[in-house]
C-alpha cells in the first residue's frame, strides 16, 4: 500500500483509509467479523482508520477499539465529533462544552489515550469557530489529540478557520474530509485548491458514490435486495447519475477493469487527495477493494472520464451531504415581503 504525507503534519498514511461507518448496527452487526476485517486491512498495508462517535451511536468506536488491542501503534486513528449523541440540547455540536466531553467518550470507547486525527464532523453554524478551535487546541496541548481536522466544510469556512488560527495563535485544522467521486466532483472547483494552498491533507469519503459506482445499480433494473443504501433512494435512482454509470461501465469494461476499481483509482489519482476512504461491509468487499489498489489510470482513461462527468461538477448532490442553512431556511434567502421591492411604494399606491 502506497504511503502519502497527511498534509504538513509529517504523518504518513496509506492511500486507502478504512472507513468504519457500516461496522455495527448500520451494516455489519457481527463484531468479530468486523474485527477480522480491520486486521485484514492492517495486514495488507492499510494504516489509516476513520470512524466517528455517532457511527452506530458509539458502537462502531467500540468495535475499532477492540480490534486495535495490541496493534494501536500501527495505526493512524481518526475519529469525529459533532453529531447528536443522545437526548438533550448539548449532546452534540462544536461547543467547548461538548468537545471536551466528546473526546473523553471516544478515548474510552477506542481504548486509547490519544487520537491521531480529531475531526469536526459537520459545520456548526451556531458556534463561533474560535470557540471550537480553542477547545481543540487545548486537547492537542494536553496530548489527547495529535492533529485536528474538519469534514464537509465549504471552502470559505476552511479559509476562515485558517485565519482565526493565525490571528489567535491556535492550532490549525490540518485536514479536510469532503465527499468526492467521479459523480461528485464539485470540490475540484474550490475546496481542493484551498486545501492545497493551506497544505491540508484530504481524505475523501464515498469515492464509490454510496454504491452507485460498484455497478450494482443499473438503469431500468431492479435494485439489489440486500442493498444497504436503500435509504438514500433519490441518490440511487437519479436518471442523470444512472446514465453516467452506464457510460462508465462501458468505459471500465473496455479498459479491462471493474467499475469499482476504476472509481477508486480515479479518486486517488488527484494530486490533492491524500487518501480515499473505503467502506466495506463484508470481507469479500474488502478483499475486492484491496485487490484494485495497484491500478493506475492513464491520461486517456482520465480524459474519457472527464468527458462523461466534467471536472468540478456534481451530477446531483448526495442525499446525505451537508446543506448550508441558507439553502434550507427560506428566511435566509428572502427579505420580508414589505422590503422586497427595489423602490419604496408611494403613499398613493400604498392606499
Amino acid at each position: 500500500m502506497r504511503m502519502r504525507r497527511l498534509g504538513r503534519t509529517g504523518i504518513e498514511v496509506s492511500a486507502y483509509c478504512l472507513g468504519t461507518m457500516v461496522f455495527g448496527r448500520m451494516g455489519n452487526p457481527d463484531h468479530d467479523d468486523c474485527v477480522r476485517m480491520i486486521h485484514r486491512a492492517l495486514d495488507q498495508g492499510v494504516n489509516f482508520i476513520d470512524t466517528a462517535d455517532v457511527y452506530g451511536y458509539s458502537e462502531t468506536e467500540e468495535i475499532v477499539g477492540k480490534a486495535l488491542k495490541g496493534r494501536r501503534d500501527e495505526v493512524v486513528l481518526a475519529t469525529k465529533f459533532n453529531g447528536p449523541m443522545g437526548e438533550g440540547p448539548n449532546r452534540g455540536g462544536s461547543s467547548r462544552r461538548w468537545v471536551v466531553q466528546a473526546v473523553e467518550g471516544s478515548l474510552k470507547r477506542l481504548r486509547t489515550d490519544y487520537i491521531d486525527l480529531y475531526q469536526i464532523h459537520h459545520p456548526d453554524p451556531h458556534t463561533d469557530v474560535e470557540e471550537t478551535l480553542s477547545a481543540l487546541t487545548d486537547l492537542v496541548r494536553a496530548g489527547k489529540v495529535r492533529a485536528i481536522g474538519s469534514s464537509n466544510l465549504p471552502a470559505s469556512e476552511i479559509v476562515e478557520a485558517q485565519w482565526v488560527s493565525q490571528r489567535r495563535g491556535l492550532h490549525r485544522l490540518r485536514t479536510e474530509q469532503p465527499t468526492y467521486s467521479i459523480l461528485n466532483r464539485a470540490i475540484e472547483r474550490e475546496v481542493l485548491p484551498v486545501c492545497h494552498r493551506y497544505g491540508l491533507g484530504v481524505l475523501v469519503w464515498s469515492p464509490l458514490a454510496m454504491g452507485l459506482l460498484t455497478g450494482r445499480y443499473r438503469k431500468n433494473a431492479p435494485r439489489p435486495d440486500n442493498a444497504r443504501m436503500n435509504w438514500v433512494s433519490q441518490h440511487l435512482t437519479a436518471e442523470r447519475k444512472l446514465d453516467a454509470v452506464e457510460e462508465l461501465l462501458t468505459l471500465a469494461e473496455a479498459a479491462g477493469h471493474s467499475l469499482t476499481h476504476l472509481a477508486m483509482a480515479f479518486a486517488t489519482s488527484h494530486p490533492d487527495v491524500t487518501s480515499a476512504i473505503i467502506g466495506p461491509r463484508t470481507m469479500d468487499q474488502l478483499d475486492d477493494l484491496l485487490a484494485g489498489a495497484s491500478l493506475t489510470l492513464g491520461d486517456d482513461i482520465l480524459d474519457k472520464i472527464d468527458a462523461i462527468v466534467p471536472p468540478g461538477t456534481d451530477i446531483g448532490p448526495l442525499d446525505i451531504s451537508y446543506v448550508p442553512p441558507s439553502l434550507t431556511h427560506t428566511d435566509l434567502r428572502r427579505r420580508p415581503s414589505h422590503e422586497r421591492a427595489a423602490a419604496r411604494a408611494s403613499r398613493a399606491e400604498a392606499g
